[in-house]
């Protein structure tokens, strides 16, 4: 069947390379990031830890400031897998628990990304902070789900044994193998 405009349904090269220019080109084209943070933002997303460290120095405010959708600059890290970012940005201050428009902390983002040397830094990095291990792990976000849930449903193996083995030496509350759709999790066990 033939879709008006659409060739067909069939897109070439160029649409594709144009699409995702457009969403590459970063948080400073982007009308929701304030402008004086678009920088911050950019950097961030696109994993240049250089423009980042600059980026900070010219940055009055706080580092939590939320940038995007209620993203901090951790969160974008997180999202978009740059562990070099994420571990500037904690070097200097931002906190792992601050959390977004849905309720998720950093934690879930490396978590449903699958960046497992993430998760672990982000964890080892608070092992030093007064039950924050423990908090970041229980947090939910709207839906209900935990960083351990973002994991499992991405079918990010690694972290999900990452992080079993770091609930095995906390008290921590979940429940996800009670769910028929995490089935598959029995055999990690």
């Amino acid at each position: 069947m033939a879709v008006p405009g659409g060739r067909n349904g069939l897109r070439d090269d160029e649409d594709d390379i144009a699409e995702h220019a457009e969403v590459f080109a970063g948080a400073s084209d982007d009308e929701d990031v304030p402008p004086h943070l678009r920088a911050l933002a950019n950097a961030a997303q696109t994993g240049d830890v250089d423009a980042l460290r600059a980026a900070l120095e010219n940055h009055d405010g706080s580092i939590d400031v939320p940038v995007e959708d209620g993203d901090t600059l951790l969160h974008l890290a997180c999202l978009y897998g740059h562990l070099p970012c994420v571990q500037l940005l904690l070097e200097r201050g931002a906190s792992l628990e601050c959390k977004d428009e849905e309720g998720a902390i950093p934690l879930h983002d490396a978590c449903a990304g699958g960046f497992t040397e993430m998760v672990q830094y982000m964890l080892n990095f608070a092992a030093n902070r007064d039950d924050c291990i423990v908090r970041m792990l229980n947090t939910v976000d709207s839906e209900g789900d935990t960083p351990l849930h973002h994991a499992a449903r991405g079918e990010h193996l690694d972290v999900v044994k990452l992080l079993l083995k770091i609930l095995g030496l906390h008290q921590i509350r979940t429940h996800l193998i009670c769910h028929p759709q995490f089935i598959e999790t029995e055999v990690i066990l």
